[in-house]
């Protein structure tokens, strides 16, 4: 069973009979279809059912000449608001069954972020119309079934002009190495250097907690989890109107990427308002705009 199940609200399910009873929920009972060509007596088909404000199930499969729905894959997903990136992406196919990755290149994080793509059949429409393969708009959303709620970093003041050029400075160091400039790769590496030493400095006496304000980290080994730490830019409570299970959604601002995160109420330690922090491990899931 999907392990991300519990993030919208489906932690009690245990066995393979309660989950096949959830899916076919999903195949009889879908609130969206989409079918996209896929072979000569078969299309693709996508089932999703909403349980929830932004929450569902996509259950995935080919649609066969007589209309009869095999299944070939599921997973839950939360839909998230807004642009969170307007860097270029490009999307990539998974070895097994018809699921796609998005790879996105943002100077703000440093690394390239991949993300579960929630609409994948759109991209194999896109594919068939022989159109663009880098697109430059991308919604991100997270799930978590877990997370702890921290205070915020008390700053003294606001980021300096100094401070900004600084960071802009960086992104486009970053940029150029990507690029291939070798002089801006060792001056990136001179700069790690200096940041290393003194946080290795103030370490001494502080929590890496109170020095580090936000974080996107890789975690684990699935290419498409991160640990994250982010400052609550908006909560709401919401529920999952099958199970009734309580979640939390929030807008999160990591690494100056805005986007919503999903996870259970009952998983989250502290309480969260605007202002606090969360920390927790994501699924990372995203839309490309193929429109723009």
């Amino acid at each position: 069973m999907h392990q991300y199940l519990k993030a919208i609200g489906f932690s009690k399910i245990h066995t393979k009979k309660e989950l096949k009873e959830i899916l076919k929920q999903v195949e009889n009972d879908f609130t969206k279809q989409t079918v996209v060509s896929y072979q000569e007596k078969n299309d693709y088909c996508e089932l999703k059912k909403e349980f929830g404000q932004g929450i569902g199930i996509s259950l995935c499969g080919e649609l066969d000449e007589n209309e009869e729905f095999d299944a070939d894959y599921y997973f839950p997903y939360f839909e998230g608001s807004g642009i969170t990136t307007r860097s270029e992406a490009v999307v990539e196919k998974r070895i097994e069954n018809e699921r796609y990755v998005g790879i996105c290149e943002d100077p703000k994080v440093g690394i390239s972020l991949i993300f579960h793509l929630q609409n994948g059949l759109e991209y194999m429409k896109e594919k068939q119309l022989g159109k663009r393969a880098v697109y430059n708009a991308a919604t991100f959303s997270g799930l978590a079934v877990s997370g702890k709620i921290l205070l915020p970093v008390k700053r003294e003041q606001e980021p300096t002009k100094k401070e900004k050029e600084n960071s802009e400075n960086r992104k486009q160091l970053l940029n150029a190495a990507r690029n291939g400039d070798q002089e801006a790769i060792e001056t990136l590496t001179l700069n790690d250097i200096d940041t290393y030493s003194k946080v290795s400095y103030r370490l001494i006496n502080e929590d890496i907690l109170s020095i580090v304000d936000t974080y996107f980290m890789p975690y684990g080994v699935e290419c498409d989890m991160y640990s994250i730490m982010g400052k609550i830019l908006a909560v709401r409570e919401r529920e999952n109107i099958l199970t009734g299970e309580k979640l939390y959604q929030m807008k999160l601002d990591v690494n100056e990427l805005q986007f919503d995160i999903c996870v259970p109420k009952e998983g989250v330690m502290g309480e969260p308002e605007m202002g606090r922090r969360f920390k927790g491990n994501i699924w990372l899931q995203g839309q490309i705009d193929f429109s723009g």
